[in-house]
């Protein structure tokens, strides 16, 4: 989904990536894609914050059922006495998948050599995926189950010659960046990371609140900063303690285009140096570079995952599959 696209159609698209795996969220997406009343209440807010997850996450956070029916969450929006708008205004998404490890570890596995990683984490949020060695792995593929760890406690569908590692990674060190990183002590923000699980996704919810326990016991190193300031010293810090891979889920669709192409640089220049891999997973349209440095069916849906630049697979946005390329 393009967040700077106009508002339907931001709408549209996020009905279309729930379509089949949150019937809710379908239903209520479609709908304000052609309801004009409910469209000009969400043009007065500025571009970034008119996205469906974070407008129907404040909804909730008000009051309004998920799952349950389109009215009510019409009503909830035109009879806003601002409070919810408020929400939308001070809250982001941030959301911390940790199910996207499943289509993560594979990339991971492809960098890692034989030293432990060190893990930057760009956008960080509360820092939950930066474990993947905390977590076990079942990878359904035609030939049969693949499985690392003891779990399977993540699972993904996979399709093509995903490198699928027999063990779990070894994790050195963990760090991570974020313009507002979220304290998982903090009650009342990790509470907002379970509004912004789809409504009738009960097992995310478990995972998350599993991955906060997790985090709690041994907290990462996260920083206060634009990733495209501070990634340079977290690599340089992550250099001491293995091989370093930075890597990001989600995070650039919400810079602009201008700073898309700074990041594209950045890590492009990095890795050209030396100094780290790059795991970027985002939507196809995000990172324009990377989706066109290797064939990319044009129909493409979910996120595109790449390695040092150039793309090895598509990925489910929360990893629920993978197909190598």
């Amino acid at each position: 989904m393009d967040l700077t696209a106009d508002t339907a159609q931001q709408y549209r698209d996020f009905a279309l990536d729930a379509r089949g795996y949150s019937p809710c969220f379908d239903d209520w997406a479609t709908r304000v894609a052609d309801d004009a009343e409910v469209l000009a209440w969400l043009e007065r807010l500025p571009l970034a914050k008119r996205q469906p997850n974070l407008v129907l996450a404040a909804a909730r956070w008000h009051g309004v059922a998920a799952p349950g029916p389109y009215a009510a969450l019409r009503d909830a929006l035109l009879g806003d006495d601002g409070t919810i708008e408020a929400t939308i205004l001070a809250r982001s998404t941030q959301t911390n998948e940790v199910g996207r490890l499943a289509t993560l570890v594979p990339a991971f596995a492809l960098v890692a050599g034989d030293e432990p990683l060190a893990l930057v984490e760009a956008g960080a949020s509360a820092g939950l995926v930066l474990y993947p060695d905390r977590w076990s792995y079942a990878w359904e593929t035609p030939a049969g189950v693949r499985r690392a760890g003891a779990g399977p406690d993540l699972g993904a569908t996979v399709t093509g010659a995903a490198p699928l590692p027999a063990s779990v990674p070894e994790v050195a060190w963990r760090g991570g960046i974020d313009l507002a990183p979220i304290d998982v002590t903090d009650d009342d923000r990790v509470r907002w990371l379970s509004f912004l699980v789809w409504p009738e996704h009960e097992e995310r919810r478990a995972r998350l609140a599993r991955a906060v326990e997790v985090a709690r016991a041994d907290p990462p190193e996260l920083v206060r900063g634009d990733l495209l300031e501070g990634l340079p010293a977290l690599v340089e810090e992550a250099g001491r303690h293995g091989r370093v891979v930075v890597f990001h889920s989600a995070v650039a669709a919400y810079l602009s285009p201008e700073d898309r192409t700074r990041l594209h640089e950045l890590m492009t220049g990095l890795v050209a140096a030396g100094r780290c891999h790059w795991i970027s997973n985002e939507a196809p349209q995000v990172l324009p570079e990377v989706t066109a440095a290797a064939p990319v069916p044009a129909d493409a849906r979910g996120f595109v995952l790449g390695v040092d630049g150039r793309p090895v697979a598509l990925a489910h946005g929360h990893g629920q599959w993978l197909r190598w390329l």
